[in-house]
């Protein structure tokens, strides 16, 4: 059996750019999608695509009205949502405060 060295046992390491989002899970996460969509919520999945399974998802969407020519937010509350991947464009970890 191989032995296991001290820094393959830190779960904090990030070797690769999936290792910051593994580092998120279970913690809330903003992420923003194509077609002027941001979602902030808790990430309980994630797959080598990008998809996402969150709950308490807040999603909002930016919409131009055509007739004032005002940007417009739609807010809409999710218990569960999941995400496809190729609608992501950045996954943003907790802010640590």
């Amino acid at each position: 059996m191989a032995e296991v060295g001290a820094d393959q046992l830190d779960d904090t390491i990030v070797s690769e750019p999936l290792d910051l989002v593994r580092l998120s899970l279970n913690e809330r996460v903003f992420v923003k999608l194509k077609g002027d969509r941001e979602i902030r919520g808790r990430l309980h999945a994630y797959d080598s695509h990008c998809n996402l399974v969150l709950s308490d998802v807040e999603e909002t969407v930016f919409v131009m009205d055509d007739e004032d020519e005002d940007l417009k937010t739609i807010k809409k509350q999710s218990e569960m949502l999941f995400v496809r991947g190729d609608a992501v464009v950045l996954i943003s970890p907790p802010s640590q405060s």
